[in-house]
């Protein structure tokens, strides 16, 4: 069986997203993300491409790693501003049928409890199409912003997340039962309150007691993304994540992250198979080859030194501007992105500051993908082959053409090949993804409080064994 590609297209509500500097090519038009219809107008774009969504990443804070100042942040539009992305579901979901709508969102900076009400809203008002990034942050600036000082150290953050996925899963699947919602008008019953139930939630890093305020969701639990590439981050994807992002500058990096992720996920009792796995790629496309090497040609002439180290050092956690462009580029231990440090200073490439920065002008972290349809085409095969990577994960360069260029270029090829669908499955997101039900299936830890009596029984009796053993010794 041929293995069929998949694309989202990965945005932000910002203007400089992943191509810092590039907000000034004439033929952007990112300058119009505070405008719905721009929004409307691309998620249309990207389901006449049958892309699977649009994901949209998020960051709570701002890049002032470099220099020690977000002066060039500010200058290049370097992720600031940034506005709201879960905002954009609802006018993305009115304009689209079937396109899904990621949205990146912090365990760090928001209670899970309201943060579970503006979920299943959007999974309402979307008609079950939306997903959640599951993300742990990494800038210094948001926390601080925030009131709590500094971030947590990295690992400490995926085990406040683990607990915040739990609440969540406690308010989504097991507060409100299946038939709670009658809506009786002869009986003047709308909901069975016997039906709904407090989740009784007590844990180390939150207390939330009581009902969720929302009935069930299309999904229940909104489809589940998550991006992190550390030890840590991986085995929690492995454990909960659906879709799994990746930013792996070459095959075999991605190929070992892959097989880890599916291992662990065999490991915790989950199908390995039904974790889609997308890599961060930039295409630059058109007709021949010589055009699309001319296209790139041209859009590094707008790219910024200083715009691309403001990613650089704000992802890696490290000041590149106390360098020189010719120094090379060195390991230090830092609390931002874990992963992003290991390639950067501890891969097979020795990275100058300037050959970095030159790197990072055009698509950030992921790889750059220059050519015809045809070329392009039988790259993303290679990859998919040799790595068992999913699909990809499509940033810009200049939007919407770098979305408008693929959709016109190089889809068609894909599906005059037959490795890329050409319509989308009925139902919710889930649905599209998986051909399975709307709900997680029975083998995701989420199902395990589908049953929020019972999990209270369990916790009260685990919580009043040590004194117990206590009150015995």
């Amino acid at each position: 069986m041929v293995r069929q590609i998949r694309f989202n297209a990965f945005d932000m509500n910002c203007v400089g997203h992943q191509s810092p500097g590039l907000w000034a090519h004439p033929r952007d038009r990112s300058y119009k993300y505070k405008d719905l219809d721009y929004w409307q107008d691309l998620g249309r774009t990207l389901e006449r491409g049958i892309f699977d969504g649009i994901f949209i990443a998020d960051v709570i804070g701002y890049y002032d790693v470099y220099k020690q100042s977000l002066f060039h942040a500010l200058e290049q539009a370097a992720q600031i501003p940034v506005n709201d992305p879960l905002q954009l579901a609802a006018p993305i979901a009115l304009a689209t049928e079937h396109l899904g709508i990621g949205i990146t969102a912090s365990t760090s900076f928001e209670h899970p409890y309201t943060f579970a009400r503006r979920l299943s809203t959007a999974d309402h008002h979307t008609k079950g199409r939306v997903g959640w990034n599951i993300v742990t942050s990494y800038l210094e600036s948001g926390a601080k912003n925030v009131g709590q000082g500094g971030l947590r150290r990295h690992d400490n953050r995926y085990e406040v997340a683990t607990e915040y996925v739990e609440v969540l899963y406690k308010l989504f699947e097991g507060s409100w039962e299946e038939g709670a919602v009658l809506r009786d008008a002869d009986r003047r019953i709308f909901t069975d309150p016997s039906k709904v139930h407090e989740i009784g939630h007590k844990g180390k890093y939150f207390d939330v007691p009581g009902f969720h305020l929302c009935e069930p969701s299309p999904q229940r639990t909104p489809l589940l993304y998550q991006a992190g590439a550390s030890g840590a981050g991986k085995t929690f994807a492995a454990q909960h994540a659906e879709c799994v992002f990746v930013a792996a500058p070459i095959k075999s990096v991605l190929k070992a992250y892959i097989a880890d992720v599916r291992r662990q996920a065999a490991e915790a009792g989950r199908d390995a198979r039904k974790i889609l796995t997308y890599n961060l790629v930039t295409v630059i496309v058109d007709e021949t080859d010589d055009k699309a090497q001319a296209k790139f040609r041209e859009y590094q002439q707008y790219a910024s030194y200083d715009g691309a180290l403001v990613f650089m050092s704000g992802w890696s956690g490290i000041d590149f501007g106390q360098y020189a462009p010719t120094d090379l580029v060195k390991k230090v231990e830092t609390n931002a992105i874990v992963s992003v440090v290991d390639h950067l200073a501890g891969g097979s490439k020795s990275w100058t500051i300037e050959e970095l920065a030159r790197w990072g002008g055009v698509g950030g972290l992921g790889p750059v993908f220059v050519g015809s349809p045809a070329t392009i085409a039988d790259i993303l095969q290679e990859w998919v082959e040799e790595t068992d990577v999913d699909g990809f994960n499509l940033a810009y360069a200049v939007t919407p053409e770098s979305f408008e260029d693929v959709v016109n270029l190089l889809v068609p090829e894909l599906q005059k090949r037959g490795v890329y669908p050409t319509s989308y499955r009925p139902g919710t997101l889930r649905e599209k993804l998986f051909g399975d039900g709307p709900y997680l299936p029975s083998s995701h830890p989420a199902a395990a409080y589908r049953d929020i009596e019972a999990v209270k029984r369990r916790e009260h009796h685990a919580a009043e064994a040590p004194a117990r053993q206590s009150v015995e010794a």
